[in-house]
């Protein structure tokens, strides 16, 4: 897909792929050409973006073989119907670039780019790091700046020098904080480059008055239709409606915060990321394949799946 062509594609859903794992261990990629051919029959003709290996898709407990097994496979699968962007950051920059390099080679629209984690870089670093990315393949890139496991954070005036590079069209923006999504999407949008919401449908609730293109959601997965739905009354700037709409997954959201609580954790902020073992669980009670999440991170009681399966029973959203 030409780049002006994918510049136009940046807004509507992006589902942050799951990447099913078997009761071994290993990659279930049978399990995900399913997965995919069932998005591709319930999402046809709308405004979705397939974004495999990203932080719900456990990238950074598999294998550079693993990873680039699931960009081929995605690839296979959606036959170009929707646009894929691969996470293929890594905390240095050649082997990102390596890994840019062979997605390129597969066919992916484009890369996404988690910000250089573990050391922090200064500012020249963050920039020389996206432009020698940007500038060893042909296909787009999206910034994912996200700040939770990387403890930074690009602020707006370096993310406008990074859309001054070309094939940098889009940043994935997990910022919690409203007042800096509207500084950066007033930076950005005079040059371009979109700004989508990193958060789900909760935040993009608050970030959609401001024009916010498009969401990034774990949660389609299992309920493509229902973020759809989120989407299309943002774009209709119906936001009670919208508003209405994402209440309908409290049940949903309060599930995953009593599973998390009863779990001590050794984090620092935030609790342990149950979500990706719940949207997994959900997934198998849509007759999808979850499968289970990686080591270490560990997956709900059979007791939690049951309490899941009567909310989702419950909850009265597309699907």
């Amino acid at each position: 897909m030409k780049l002006e062509e994918l510049k136009r594609k940046m807004k509507g859903v992006v589902i942050v792929n799951t990447t099913p794992f078997n009761k071994d261990g290993s990659v279930d990629i049978g399990g995900l050409k399913a997965n995919l051919q069932w998005l591709k029959e319930n999402c046809k003709g709308k405004d979705f973006i397939m974004n495999p290996l990203g932080s719900t898709g456990e990238f950074y407990v598999m294998s550079d073989d693993e990873c680039k097994a699931v960009m081929k496979a995605t690839v296979e699968e959606v036959k170009g119907k929707f646009p894929v962007f691969v996470g293929a950051g890594r905390a240095g920059t050649q082997e990102t670039i390596k890994m840019c390099k062979y997605a390129e080679s597969i066919g992916v629209d484009g890369v996404q780019i988690i910000l250089p984690y573990y050391f922090p870089p200064t500012d020249e670093g963050m920039y020389q790091h996206y432009r020698q990315i940007a500038d060893s393949v042909k296909i787009a890139v999206m910034v994912y700046n996200n700040p939770g496991p990387t403890a930074t954070w690009i602020k707006p005036p370096l993310m406008a020098r990074l859309a001054g590079i070309p094939r940098i069209i889009a940043a994935k923006e997990n910022t919690a904080n409203l007042v800096s999504y509207i500084q950066m999407k007033k930076t950005l949008d005079p040059l371009g480059m979109a700004v989508l919401c990193g958060l789900g449908e909760n935040m993009f609730s608050f970030e959609a008055p401001y024009g916010c293109p498009g969401l990034v959601s774990s949660n389609a997965n299992a309920f493509p239709l229902w973020s759809y739905a989120v989407y299309q009354e943002a774009i209709a700037k119906n936001f009670p409606a919208m508003e209405e709409m994402v209440s309908r997954l409290n049940p949903f959201n309060e599930f995953i915060g009593k599973v998390s609580a009863r779990r001590p954790h050794s984090g620092l902020t935030g609790g342990a990321p149950l979500f990706i073992a719940v949207v997994k669980a959900a997934m198998d009670l849509m007759g999808l394949r979850g499968g289970e999440v990686r080591m270490p991170l560990i997956g709900i009681t059979q007791e939690e799946r049951n309490d899941l399966a009567l909310i989702i029973n419950k909850m009265n959203i597309p699907k």
